[in-house]
């Protein structure tokens, strides 16, 4: 049984995002290794032109769909309209440029994103996120709470543990004990225009950034590296080590 000083958070939802800005799925229970949970951003749909990873930023079809993880080197993709493609041919077809759905491990080379990355000074002192296509080097799962997000439903923000309670921003810089893994949280954060695009159920809201902004001065959330890797259910607490 894992010792720390509780935090008053506890997991209420795992999520899973296997391709990069597409939704993704929710989980009871996940393994979670030095890249993250099992799966997550894992893929990307690479434009075949400039061999640079798209995301919702400038692709904001790409939100519209959602990925499911099969196992190691699978994953399921459902487009809007209940379809599942079977080839990059019908990811071409769908956003009308041609397109590739590229592993973000095992490749020759990794594709850049299509936009600078906004933690560039990130990806420049700590690496870039080798195997996995995370926003930021010292990113490798991310977390916010019920009361961070309010009343905003909290697929906007693709966080992979959605937490009861609040606080958590006073958690960087710490070690977390969360089910068998332990975690360091890294930073906070910083929101880009994604979260105001619309999604399946979710109508456009720039009131979303605009908030974010004005309130939170542009972070919402922790990000966090693994430092021992373990199971996190639902339900685990979260307690300082």
């Amino acid at each position: 049984m894992a010792h720390g000083t509780p935090t008053g958070l506890a997991v209420e939802q795992i999520w899973r995002y296997p391709v990069k800005s597409m939704g993704g799925e929710r989980l009871s229970s996940a393994a979670v290794r030095e890249l993250g949970i099992d799966g997550d951003r894992r893929w990307g749909v690479v434009d075949v032109a400039t061999g640079r990873v798209l995301t919702g930023r400038r692709q904001p079809e790409l939100l519209m769909a959602r990925a499911r993880h099969l196992g190691p080197g699978e994953v399921a993709i459902t487009l809007p309209d209940g379809t599942t493609p079977t080839s990059d041919d019908d990811l071409s077809d769908w956003l009308g440029r041609r397109v590739a759905l590229v592993a973000s491990e095992g490749g020759d080379a990794a594709p850049d994103f299509e936009v600078p990355n906004p933690d560039e000074e990130d990806w420049q002192a700590h690496g870039a996120a080798e195997g996995a296509w995370h926003d930021s080097a010292r990113t490798r799962l991310s977390l916010v709470s019920r009361a961070t997000i309010g009343d905003w439903d909290p697929r906007r923000f693709r966080s992979n543990l959605l937490l009861s309670g609040g606080g958590e921003d006073a958690l960087v810089g710490a070690d977390l004990l969360v089910g068998t893994a332990t975690l360091t949280v890294s930073k906070q954060v910083v929101r880009c225009v994604m979260v105001t695009r619309p999604q399946p159920d979710l109508a456009a809201d720039r009131d979303v950034l605009r908030t974010i902004l004005r309130e939170r001065g542009g972070a919402l959330a922790i990000g966090a590296l693994v430092t021992t890797p373990g199971l996190i259910a639902e339900g685990a607490e979260v307690l300082v080590a």
